[in-house]
């Protein structure tokens, strides 16, 4: 196998870096839905209207 230089290493280590960064968002992004879903749900079983 062969050696990578300094700069292929960075570009690598900044290319996973990025995927993660996008990962976490989008697991932040799906939690919070379910957040604001299960807010609404449980917002709206405390409400008696009649």
């Amino acid at each position: 196998m062969r050696e990578l230089s300094a700069e292929a290493r960075l570009h690598f280590y900044a290319r996973s870096l990025s995927r993660r960064t996008v990962a976490n968002a989008h697991h932040l992004g799906l939690y919070s839905a379910f957040a604001v879903i299960a807010a609404i749900v449980l917002g709206t079983l405390s409400v008696h209207p009649f």
